[in-house]
């Protein structure tokens, strides 16, 4: 078996369509974690993946890059938070977000504070999506250690998190802003009404035609007058073709 065909055999075992990433890319990754657990060839990787549940983690969480962090590029966020809020100035209602793609939910949590501090006291709405189902189990319990929380300002910390023993504990009434759910971008149907989607340092593993079919799936599941905000590394230099103006260099409004 050649790399080709593992793609193809990981879309029938995974459900993870890899013909989308960059080949190259996702060669060289692949090639590397099998280097790491001691395969030599692809007919022994795929026999190690079919007996070894660990092994079948490690593969889906390297695969999906579980890079992620608190308040992540904290200027660009800061300049979300003001387009948040100028827009809830001017009508003050609950909004509909989706963090896709979330991880291990830093990025989720980091999107419910920032909402509450806007405006408190709304019924916000966070759906938090991501296709590594572990790191779902992990995002849901909200636990953090010290290395992890380095981005979140001390009255945020004192605010929204609980010291247990050497974790940080998200607060509940942020857990109660999210719902986290399995999902894969390309595969998968999006769900629409939302006001803001943030989907940050993902689609710039994708191929062309892969990228633009998620900004046009993301423009329709989005409400008019909603907002996309992507990676400090995937400015959409065709934005007008998905019906997106330019807020901020990383956010973009549908018009």
């Amino acid at each position: 078996m050649d790399l080709l065909e593992f793609e193809k055999w990981a879309l029938r075992e995974f459900g993870i369509d890899l013909s989308a990433y960059k080949s190259n890319q996702l060669h060289r990754r692949i090639q590397s974690l099998m280097s790491r657990v001691g395969a030599n060839t692809v007919d022994e990787y795929v026999k190690m993946l079919k007996s070894d549940i660990k092994q079948r983690e490690k593969f889906v969480d390297f695969i999906t890059i579980n890079v992620t962090e608190f308040f992540r590029n904290p200027d660009i966020f800061q300049e979300l938070s003001k387009i948040l809020k100028k827009e809830l100035s001017q009508n003050r209602r609950p909004l509909k977000v989706w963090s896709a793609a979330c991880s291990t939910g830093a990025e989720p949590y980091s999107l419910a504070m920032t909402l509450n501090e806007i405006a408190p006291g709304l019924n916000h709405k966070i759906l938090a999506t991501d296709l590594d189902k572990n790191i779902l189990e992990k995002a849901k319990k909200g636990e953090y250690g010290e290395t992890e929380i380095k981005n979140i300002k001390n009255d945020y910390l004192d605010k929204y998190f609980s010291k247990i023993d050497d974790k940080y504990v998200v607060d509940k009434k942020l857990r109660n802003m999210i719902t986290f759910k399995k999902h894969d971008l390309i595969i998968e149907g999006y769900e629409s009404g939302f006001d803001l989607i943030v989907c940050r340092n993902v689609v710039i593993y994708f191929k062309p035609e892969i990228k633009d079919s998620i900004y046009s799936k993301f423009s329709k599941s989005l409400k008019q007058g909603g907002f996309l905000f992507v990676g400090a590394t995937e400015s959409i230099y065709n934005y007008k073709e998905f019906g997106f103006d330019k807020s901020s260099t990383f956010i973009y409004k549908k018009i």
